[in-house]
């Protein structure tokens, strides 16, 4: 019978190796991972943008929420939440300083560099896309809600927003007019502007049954009097905060052109919420259901009686 050859410390070499690869690569995989790494680690959110907030809070994960931008406004609850600045200028010391294990910040949430600090301090941050539109408010939904596993709240809430979306179109189908609509920024009377064509105001005028009056260019440019007024706009549509920092209506009509417009002469100017005019959130039906009895005639009835209606 022939003897076995005895390992010699040349056999014994790669199988040293192989163990120690094996025994590195297990003790990484069984390392606790490193804060913030761990895709199901949701328990301390902050919250970059407005709309995004406020799906997390309707989703039912308010009580995870550690901070939240300044365009946070609602639910209430939010606004007891601290706040780390306005979500396209956010320090990144504010948002580090709350350990936080979950960044969900809109799509352009910056400076980018400040993102890049999240990420290099360890801390998951995800990036929300954001679309004017109805089927980009679901997709926002249901991207948040399958970070945090709370699809069937999500499922909830769609079916809510298009219920109230269907409402609003019945309300469509009774109205008999086309309005041009005006949507007019304002931070102040010395800082004011329009609304041209891709904006989140035109697709809210749209879903409305309504008609941007102004389509010779793209986004936000400073009013002027001569545009205001070649617009010929039927309703002229603010933001409340907009509205109340010019002195309200009152003011509106002290604004070169605004006097001179359909709009003015009929003192037809429609204010609604910030967040939930131009959100693009979860309470997208009900503002697209308020917005249409706001801009037509006919249904004004079932609103507020005023010289500004106001939600």
């Amino acid at each position: 019978m022939t003897s076995r050859c005895p390992l010699t410390p040349q056999h014994l070499w790669p199988i040293a190796k192989r163990l120690c690869l094996l025994l590195a690569v297990g003790g990484l995989l069984g390392a606790p991972a490193a804060h913030g790494q761990s895709p199901a680690d949701t328990s301390r959110i902050v919250t970059l943008g407005g709309s995004v907030t406020e799906i997390v809070y309707a989703l039912g994960a308010g009580d995870q929420v550690v901070g939240v931008d300044a365009s946070s406004v609602h639910p209430d609850a939010a606004t007891e939440t601290p706040s780390v600045g306005y979500f396209r200028q956010v320090p990144a010391e504010g948002v580090l300083s709350l350990d936080p294990s979950l960044i969900l910040a809109l799509d352009g949430t910056g400076p980018p560099a400040v993102l890049d600090q999240f990420r290099s301090a360890g801390v998951r941050t995800v990036l929300v896309p954001d679309t004017s539109s109805v089927a980009g408010a679901k997709r926002k939904i249901r991207r948040i809600a399958g970070l945090l596993g709370r699809e069937a709240r999500a499922d909830s809430l769609i079916r809510d927003m298009e219920e109230d979306l269907e409402a609003a179109r019945a309300l469509r189908r009774r109205a008999e007019s086309t309005p041009e609509v005006l949507f007019v920024y304002a931070r102040g009377s010395g800082s004011m502007s329009v609304a041209g064509t891709g904006s989140s105001a035109e697709a809210m005028i749209e879903l409305a049954g309504g008609e941007n009056a102004i389509t010779g260019f793209e986004g936000f440019k400073p009013m002027s009097a001569e545009a205001v007024v070649g617009a010929e706009p039927d309703v002229i549509l603010m933001l409340t905060r907009g509205l109340e920092s010019i002195g309200g209506v009152e003011g509106l009509m002290e604004q070169p052109g605004i006097p001179l417009t359909p709009a003015g002469e009929n003192r037809r100017v429609v204010a609604m919420d910030d967040l939930l005019l131009l959100g693009f959130g979860p309470r997208l039906g009900t503002a697209v259901k308020g917005l249409t009895e706001k801009l037509h005639p006919a249904l004004e009835s079932t609103a507020p009686s005023s010289s500004a209606s106001q939600q």
